[in-house]
């Protein structure tokens, strides 16, 4: 068990299944979550296929209880993690009028999309800073946010309230990580193909091809997975609390 370890939130499929397998393919053993089983089968076949140890367990990270349990039993499988991705996110319940907005959408979104992440990642830093913690590659923690950190959608406030209260969570967990050489990072993603964006298909796929990014595709998970395993693996060793997008130019203001 030389090889570091990487624990993955929401691994089953999408983004994270995609961390997953861009960090197998740079060294790492994978520890995955996720709310349900599905898709965990397809993800392990393509993590040992670059080499990569992999287990999962399922987990609700919207429940304290079962948080510390997760890293108690990602802690103990291979001997210590080096890695985090905190993926596991919701969007709203119903895409409309904000005026319309109920509390438990609200909750929903902020419970796993921002309490979450902060929460996971508190466990597992106390881990990583003890003494004894192991470090068999480089070490970092990543959080996913999205590109409605900077960008307005009112007809799912509270997706995008929950993803730039993340944004913030990492910043300052890569303040208070700095002085332990662990390194944060948050990751923007913009129009990705994957089972969040597939009821609105449709609609995005117009608006790419209108000029909505000036990249004029959509995003892959396989785009924000090699993005991750970049980071976490030192590409860029002289940043911390810096945003990524990963977005094909969506960020971008344009006159």
């Amino acid at each position: 068990m030389t090889r570091p370890v990487a624990l993955v939130t929401g691994g089953r499929r999408g983004i994270g299944r995609a961390a997953c397998v861009a960090l197998a393919a740079k060294g790492y053993d994978i520890l995955a979550c996720d709310i349900a089983e599905e898709g965990f089968a397809e993800t392990a076949a393509a993590v040992e296929a670059e080499g990569g140890y992999f287990a999962w367990r399922l987990c609700n990270v919207a429940d304290l209880g079962e948080i510390e349990a997760l890293i108690d039993w990602a802690w103990a499988v291979r001997g210590g993690v080096e890695a985090l991705v905190n993926n596991a996110g919701v969007g709203a319940l119903q895409r409309g009028d904000l005026l319309a907005v109920t509390p438990d959408s609200w909750d929903r979104c902020l419970d796993i999309n921002t309490r979450a992440p902060f929460f996971v990642s508190q466990h597992l830093a106390r881990r990583m800073v003890a003494a004894g913690a192991p470090a068999r590659g480089h070490r970092a923690l990543v959080f996913i946010s999205s590109a409605n950190a900077a960008l307005v959608s009112s007809d799912r406030a509270e997706y995008s309230a929950s993803k730039i209260a993340v944004s913030m969570v990492a910043r300052c967990f890569a303040d208070r990580l700095a002085e332990e050489g662990i390194p944060v990072f948050d990751i923007r993603p913009g129009v990705i193909r994957t089972d969040m964006t597939a009821g609105v298909a449709a609609r995005y796929a117009a608006r790419i091809a209108a000029g909505l990014s000036p990249i004029r595709r959509w995003g892959e998970p396989e785009d924000v997975g090699r993005a991750i395993a970049a980071l976490v693996t030192g590409a860029i060793p002289f940043s911390t609390g810096d945003a990524f997008h990963i977005d094909g130019g969506l960020h971008l203001h344009r006159l």
